[in-house]
């Protein structure tokens, strides 16, 4: 039996196997993160949300789900009908694909690369090209203007995020998602990142609000203008698969930030035993902020949004780049911003150099 999991077979059921896990525990949270945004949005508007559809209305996704899937697919006259089709599936499927460098606890990772940090960034990178495409597929201006909005909304973003995890990359020594968790490791909470990087950490969640699209920083949806950007043409299953295309992509965010500042699968205090319970705990709380920020803050104007992003994001993360390369350099407040000596034996032990 070992003979034959060592084998090309059998290499490859593990991996279709674990490529299924992924794609069931994401797509799983995925039904409950709808009902969860739904009712957090309504608990601060003093109402119910959803309530009728099963016991607390949590079937109420599933009973959406099933209304988009039977729903008549309606494609405009002058549309690229490849394109229009293309456009929602790759807007979702590379929401997914990033998940597999995505470590839950040690060794449940699938693909465990020495650049999973650059992997993970690429293919949040490349979900805009679902958005282009689909406002250009349309064949109808306003699709095409949000689509153009989301575009140079999300590289703007991308920039001053890419800096920030430099700097956690300059502190834990390696590209590596695993060791940087381990390299967190310690005094519980206190020794994870967010302390030693907390101006970037704010900077992170709003700069991820601004690359997934949410409130306040949904310009690419906004209904009194643009109705509902690059997807007012979709209608069906196209529909829905952007719509969960985009979800995954904020609980890709909600990953990162787990992995990068509060310690993954560490557990919050030493006595408590680590494992992937604590990083999906991190997950959803982290989905529960981006729920509360699109309910309690406004909308902002789509240059504010830009301004924010180039004249305020970007110099501040760029000049936390050389003031932590500075403080790791010379080992400020005995290397409060250094790991390298901690996790050097866990880091070949983990990436197996």
């Amino acid at each position: 039996m070992a003979e034959f999991w060592a084998s090309s077979l059998g290499y490859a059921i593990i991996m279709l196997g674990q490529g299924l896990a992924i794609i069931a525990f994401v797509m799983g949270s995925l039904i409950f993160m709808v009902y969860g945004d739904r009712k957090i949005w309504a608990a601060v508007q003093m109402r119910r949300g959803p309530n009728v559809v099963g016991p607390w209305g949590l079937l109420q996704t599933f009973a959406d789900a099933l209304k988009y899937v039977v729903k008549e697919i309606v494609i405009p006259a002058g549309a690229d009908k490849f394109v229009f089709f293309l456009a929602p599936f790759l807007s979702m499927t590379l929401a997914l694909i990033a998940f597999v460098a995505v470590p839950f606890s040690p060794g449940w990772v699938m693909a465990n690369i020495n650049v999973g940090v650059l992997f993970i960034f690429a293919m949040s990178s490349l979900e805009v090209y679902g958005t282009i495409m689909g406002g250009w597929a349309s064949n109808s201006k306003y699709p095409f203007l949000a689509s153009l909005r989301s575009a140079s909304q999300m590289i703007s973003y991308e920039v001053s995020m890419g800096l920030i995890i430099i700097g956690i990359i300059i502190s834990a020594g390696s590209m590596n998602l695993s060791v940087i968790v381990e390299s967190q490791r310690g005094a519980g909470l206190l020794s994870w990142y967010w302390l030693p990087h907390l101006p970037m950490l704010v900077l992170f969640f709003v700069s991820a609000l601004a690359e997934t699209n949410r409130p306040p920083f949904d310009l690419a949806e906004a209904e009194s203008e643009l109705v509902a950007g690059h997807m007012v043409e979709y209608s069906s299953t196209p529909y829905l698969l952007f719509m969960a295309g985009e979800y995954i992509a904020i609980f890709l965010m909600c990953a990162l930030i787990s992995l990068l500042f509060f310690g993954g699968w560490l557990s919050p205090v030493p006595f408590l035993p680590d494992g992937a319970l604590w990083m999906v705990i991190k997950m959803w709380f982290w989905f529960f902020m981006f729920g509360m920020m699109k309910a309690i803050v406004p909308r902002y104007r789509y240059d504010q949004l830009m301004r924010i992003g180039w004249k305020v994001f970007l110099p501040l993360s760029l000049g936390w780049v050389v003031l932590v390369a500075i403080f790791a350099r010379y080992e400020i407040l005995g290397g409060f911003w250094t790991r390298w000596d901690v996790i050097a034996p866990v880091g070949a032990a983990v990436t197996g150099g």
